[in-house]
């Protein structure tokens, strides 16, 4: 028996060993951009996608205030906003609804657009 755990053992290392750590961020390539779209209250954006300054003041503000995941919508692409560890929300609020512009790392994994480090660029 346990010679062929030690075969089976010798038989699996390679594998393990072949696995290369790159493969894992081949999508993720970051990047800085800058992105000037609407900001948005994500569940209600991806749930029925609700946008607008109408639904943005009303509904969308509530959510983002209550902890609701905030994004910015550019061109029809939507990226999840994250400030430098830390959420953006409070910073966001107020905006949903309105068109501002981001400045921030892009990053893409598994279908979902992240901009990170994000700052708000004064007009």
């Amino acid at each position: 028996m346990f010679s062929v755990v030690v075969i089976a053992s010798f038989a699996v290392a390679p594998l393990a060993l072949a696995h290369d750590p790159a493969e894992h961020s081949k999508d993720a390539v970051a990047s800085e951009k800058a992105v000037t779209g609407e900001i948005v209250d994500m569940m209600c954006y991806v749930d029925h996608n609700a946008v607008g300054a109408e639904h943005g003041q009303s509904c969308g503000s509530k959510c983002i205030k209550n902890g609701g995941p905030v994004g910015i919508v550019e061109n029809g692409k939507a990226y999840l906003v994250v400030g430098e560890h830390k959420p953006m929300n409070d910073e966001l609020a107020d905006s949903c609804g309105k068109t501002i512009t981001l400045k921030g790392k892009l990053a893409e994994r598994g279908g979902i657009a992240l901009l990170e480090n994000a700052e708000i660029v004064k007009k």
